[in-house]
């Protein structure tokens, strides 16, 4: 049986693979969250779906509260969709065979690379073994200092919401167990920093993990041009739009300044790396704020990670296209490296067709609803980057709305471009001539 299924997947092209893994995923989970036991009261059919297809797309966007409406076991079977999503299903599949001592398959390590965007330098079984046991010592870190923060502070169940939130901010999820997310610890310097450094090393991604562990561990000279990219892209963005956001938000100007700066570094961090959680109510800000906060989301996280959006080493293509082109260069170079021909037109294909979806998205979303314009375009960027931030519009939404946000959220966890060439392409791209660089775009 096994076998059969194994020659039936084959003849699919990889992303095709990919997305017929996350239905399986998304059914599952709607399965074990609709038993009776998974429940404290009777739920929709419909809340359930966008739940698991939030939790599995690692969104965040709730129609219920998840602490209110699901017992224990289905708060289990959330985080779980969560880390299954967060991390992938090949991974974690491909690490119990790798801990057998058995060999990956071929259609494993196609779907790994497909995933993750990884070029022939990368040895997969290696690969996955770091983003496992990276995955597990972060989350188990961050769970720790949680457990201290909300003990110190009374919190029921400390020792549950540490675990539940550690893997929900590391994994980009932004679910929380507390109905008001984070707003009770907006001046809580220690747990502002604790999500956000949790956030930023699952938006960082797994490639960057890989590549210091080489140059730690087994001492290689430098790390790839793509890690430098996401570093550097990932570090500036911060600095740059966290001082933006303190300077021109007037919401909390009666604050101390250090929480001021915190409330800033926050919403900028929930928004890049697309975790969404929330030190304030984001319909409070002002209008200026909200815009720029959509330009956050939808550059997004880094590829070969847990957050989503358009990506940072896309942006990073499409800005070093432009340049050259304006220099008038015939090759486009960017950092002293030439970025090889397919990564551009991956980079370009990913820009427009995420770009096509939202705006698709969006049109149907103000079709469908009645609600504030601003907060539907806002909830359509926030599903689709899978940033699960929202100005309020998510519980007023109609049967038609839930349907689209939860499509908007799985074409986000899949990728605009994966989808894309599942839809139209018979062949998957492959790299093209110049191997100087491991470079993801």
């Amino acid at each position: 049986m096994v076998i059969k299924i194994y020659r039936f997947l084959s003849g699919f092209q990889p992303s095709t693979v990919l997305i017929f893994g996350y239905l399986l995923l998304v059914f599952t989970g709607m399965i074990l969250l609709s038993l009776p036991f998974a429940q404290k009261g009777n739920i929709n059919v419909l809340d359930n779906l966008f739940i698991v297809t939030s939790a599995a797309s690692t969104t965040g966007l709730a129609t219920i509260s998840v602490s209110d409406n699901y017992t224990f076991f289905g708060q289990l079977i959330v985080i779980s969709l969560i880390q299954v999503g967060g991390i992938g299903y090949m991974s974690i599949a491909s690490f119990i065979i790798v801990g057998g001592k058995k060999k990956l398959s071929q259609l494993s390590a196609r779907l790994l690379k497909t995933e993750f965007d990884l070029s022939e330098q990368y040895d997969v079984r290696n690969f996955v073994k770091i983003v496992m046991w990276f995955s597990l010592i972060i989350e188990l870190v961050g769970a720790a200092i949680l457990y201290f923060i909300f003990a110190s502070n009374a919190v029921e169940n400390p020792v549950w919401n540490a675990i539940f939130h550690s893997i929900s901010a590391y994994c980009t999820a932004g679910f929380s167990l507390f109905n008001t997310g984070f707003e009770q610890y907006a001046g809580h310097a220690g747990l502002n920093f604790t999500i956000g450094f949790l956030s930023l090393a699952g938006c960082i991604g797994f490639i960057v993990f890989a590549d210091l562990y080489q140059k730690i561990a087994r001492g290689s000279e430098h790390i790839t041009f793509t890690s430098k990219i996401i570093l550097r892209f990932t570090f500036w963005i911060l600095f740059v739009a966290t001082f933006i956001l303190f300077i021109s938000e007037s919401t909390w100007s009666a604050e101390p300044t250090e929480t001021q700066w915190l409330l800033s570094f926050f919403q900028v961090m929930t928004s890049v790396t697309t975790v969404g959680f929330n030190t304030i109510p984001i319909g409070d800000l002002s209008n200026a704020s909200l815009f720029f906060l959509v330009i956050m989301m939808l550059s997004g996280a880094s590829p070969a990670g847990t957050g989503g959006g358009i990506k940072s080493t896309t942006i990073t293509a499409m800005f070093a296209i432009t340049r050259c082109t304006l220099r008038g260069q015939h090759d486009v170079v960017f950092m002293g490296v030439r970025i090889p021909t397919l990564r551009l037109r991956m980079a370009v294909a990913n820009f427009f067709f995420y770009f096509g979806i939202v705006g698709i998205g969006i049109f149907l979303l103000l079709l469908t609803e009645h609600g504030n314009p601003y907060a539907l375009i806002f909830e359509a960027i926030s599903a689709l980057g899978t940033v699960g931030l929202s100005m309020g519009a998510t519980s007023s939404l109609s049967v038609m709305g839930k349907i689209i946000v939860v499509l908007l959220m799985f074409l986000g966890r899949i990728g605009a471009l994966t989808f894309g060439l599942a839809l139209l392409n018979e062949d998957e791209p492959g790299d093209d001539e110049t191997k100087e660089e491991d470079i993801a775009l």
